[in-house]
């Protein structure tokens, strides 16, 4: 889709939500609901590209013998994402 690149991510998810209640509605034919399913499909990619960029930029500054280091950002169960 021409312009989905410019997506943020809050209108990206805002746009996988009308896909969803549209695919969970009634009345759609099956060519409808495969374009629905490859937009959601576009929407989830795009959702998870600018997550990615956000982790990657994402660094927990600590004082350390009076020097400001950084270090990887630890997410629960233990993931850890660098850059």
């Amino acid at each position: 889709m021409p312009g989905e690149e410019q997506l943020t991510f809050e209108a990206a998810l805002q746009k996988l939500e009308e896909v969803v209640k549209a695919l969970e509605g009634e009345g759609l034919t099956l060519e409808d609901s495969l374009a629905y399913y490859q937009e959601g499909i576009r929407l989830v990619r795009l959702c998870r590209q600018r997550l990615s960029e956000v982790e990657g930029k994402l660094q927990v500054l600590l004082l350390q013998d009076g020097e400001v280091v950084t270090r990887e950002l630890s997410l629960p169960g233990g993931e850890n994402h660098g850059t």
